[in-house]
């Protein structure tokens, strides 16, 4: 059967898709086939593959909340929107927990003209200059041209630093990161010139998912008991990671959520990361 993907185009419903995404997001194989089987009565000719996806995140939070959470992360990051400086937040979290030194939203200046940085992350030897491209629409690619503009920034700053700043020998990385897709000319070019890109789920088995189950670094979006307009409250109080929240639960109280509400919510990201420790995401 023929079905709309998010960026308009036809192609054919996958059950096995549908599969292997509820099987990385931890539901186990009766919960699948359940679903699955469930699925085939909403299925018509044409219908989107976002509406066939919320289909199955309901059908899935019905019978497993916490592996709900999971399977719905893509949409979660999306809704780290819509300025995109809770992403910018997010990515310099991710590379926090990774071990590197990270500054948010610098200005440097460059050889030419001065530019303001989204993600500076550093660790011996290496100094990497992160770009990051936030679409609050789902199926929107970043195209070559997003590179081609970056790469010229980079080169701009790399200039400036190899002349005044690179006196233990520094290496540096420019990176374009984004929560949607490259297409090929964009991975070709970056490819060509040395441009470090990461997308949602490029590298491959190194994407921005990867990077996110690994870590079990989970955004607050991500939560299926918080409201839209508590979880944007929240952003705006540069509250972006579960974890973060758990030590900051004060801010549940703000927002006037009751204790029995509040419990749920603090056991709900608990229990994500635990989930994360578990499967052996996390060391």
């Amino acid at each position: 059967m023929k079905i709309t993907t998010a960026s308009g185009e036809i192609s054919e419903y996958s059950e096995a898709k549908i599969a292997s995404s509820l099987r990385r997001s931890g539901a186990q194989e009766h919960v699948i086939a359940d679903i699955l089987h469930n699925l085939r009565a909403h299925i018509h000719p044409n219908i989107s593959t976002k509406k066939i996806y919320k289909i199955a995140f309901d059908l899935l939070q019905h019978q497993d909340g916490l592996t709900a959470s999971r399977y719905k992360l893509k949409k979660a990051i999306y809704e780290l929107g819509p300025t995109g400086f809770p992403f910018e937040k997010f990515i310099g979290a991710l590379f926090e927990n990774s071990g590197y030194h990270v500054q948010v939203g610098k200005i440097l200046q460059g050889t030419c003209v001065s530019h303001e940085v989204d993600v500076i992350a550093e660790t011996e030897g290496l100094k990497m200059f992160m770009e990051c491209k936030f679409h609050s629409e789902q199926g929107k690619k970043c195209d070559v041209k997003i590179p081609l503009y970056i790469n010229s920034r980079f080169v701009d700053l790399e200039s400036f630093q190899l002349k005044n700043h690179n006196k233990e020998e520094v290496r540096h990385e420019g990176w374009v990161i984004t929560n949607t897709r490259f297409t090929k000319d964009a991975i070709a070019y970056g490819q060509c010139v040395g441009l470090k890109l990461l997308g949602w789920d490029f590298p491959k088995g190194e994407g921005l998912k990867e990077r996110i189950d690994n870590l079990g670094l989970y955004p607050i979006t991500v939560s299926t008991l918080l409201s839209t307009r508590e979880k944007q409250f929240l952003l705006s109080r540069d509250n972006v990671l579960c974890r973060q929240l758990l030590k900051d639960d004060f801010l549940l109280d703000q927002l006037q959520i009751s204790k029995n509400r509040k419990k749920r919510i603090l056991k709900e990201m608990q229990e994500l990361i635990a989930s994360a420790k578990k499967h052996g995401k996390l060391s």
